[in-house]
């Protein structure tokens, strides 16, 4: 026989647990409930039998049915592939430069690039391809190296500036702090505003053109409307890649820029190298 008390009021039995005088009932659960986390307990037991479930050293434990979202994935992949399989050939086979003039394998070049442009590109150049302050804009016609499919081709597969691809383009501006007085430096960057703009100081143009023309002009030409082939960009259309301001310009000179892209082509397939650079063509800018 139970020793507990029984609640006076609800002739419960109470726990033994009291507050102030207050008795806690030992009232027990609904059987509802009680079966029903029996019931939870042997469908958890049942789960990490037959999925993946438990986390070991090395990976998770298989489960006796040998589900796998990433075997589902590459099941998926692979069935997605060999429906584009023939696609893929001619896109491999194409002369780069007449791709645009096929219309079905260039719709699906777009497509396809347009998918990888948005997962390994845009977090530089942005989702709409504008690019933003050291990342080019992609929709303008402002292209060092050339933007006609073969040139962003190369591009897109050797990068820019970076140590792994042999290929890759390469241009490097002097840091003309070390080489210039800094009235120089003031003056060149007063004549490259001149060049774009109609608010300058005159006096300033004329040394800075001086200047200009004994340190810059080789890359930049004597009007200042670059060298692709260099990568030495136009400066006299007013499209600048870290700003044309005064104080940019200033540091630019000062300092020199030196901005990096990585190779492509050792990361992506050749399929979604020129499917990219098909994209990037087709959206406007380039040649």
């Amino acid at each position: 026989m139970s020793k507990r008390k029984r609640d006076e009021e609800t002739g419960q039995e109470t726990t033994g647990h009291s507050w102030d005088g207050i008795e806690e009932l030992n009232t027990p659960l609904p059987r509802w409930w009680l079966w029903t986390l029996y019931l939870t307990i042997i469908w958890g037991i049942g789960y990490t039998i037959a999925y993946p479930a438990w986390p070991m050293i090395s990976g998770a434990t298989a489960g006796v049915m040998g589900w796998s979202t990433r075997a589902n994935v590459a099941t998926d992949i692979e069935a997605h592939e060999g429906q584009n399989a023939e696609l893929v050939a001619a896109l491999l086979e194409a002369d780069i430069d007449a791709l645009a003039e096929t219309s079905d394998l260039a719709r699906y070049a777009v497509a396809r690039g347009g998918s990888v442009f948005r997962a390994q590109c845009s977090q530089c150049h942005g989702s709409g391809a504008a690019g933003a302050k050291g990342y080019p804009n992609l929709l303008d016609d402002d292209w060092l190296w050339g933007g006609n499919m073969e040139a962003i081709t190369h591009t897109v597969r050797h990068g820019i500036r970076n140590t792994t691809d042999d290929d890759a383009r390469y241009s490097e501006m002097p840091v003309f702090g070390e080489i210039l007085e800094a009235e120089e430096i003031d003056s060149v960057v007063e004549y490259v505003i001149s060049l774009s703009s109609t608010e300058y100081d005159a006096a300033l143009v004329e040394t800075g053109g001086i200047v200009f023309e004994d340190n810059c002009s080789a890359c930049h030409g004597e009007a200042g409307l670059g060298d692709y082939d260099l990568g030495a960009p136009n400066l006299a259309d007013a499209i600048w890649l870290y700003g044309g301001s005064r104080e940019a310009l200033h540091e630019t000179i000062t300092y020199s820029r030196y901005g990096v892209m990585p190779a492509w082509g050792q990361r992506l397939s050749e399929a979604d190298v020129r499917s990219v650079s098909a994209y990037v063509h087709a959206l406007g800018g380039g040649e």
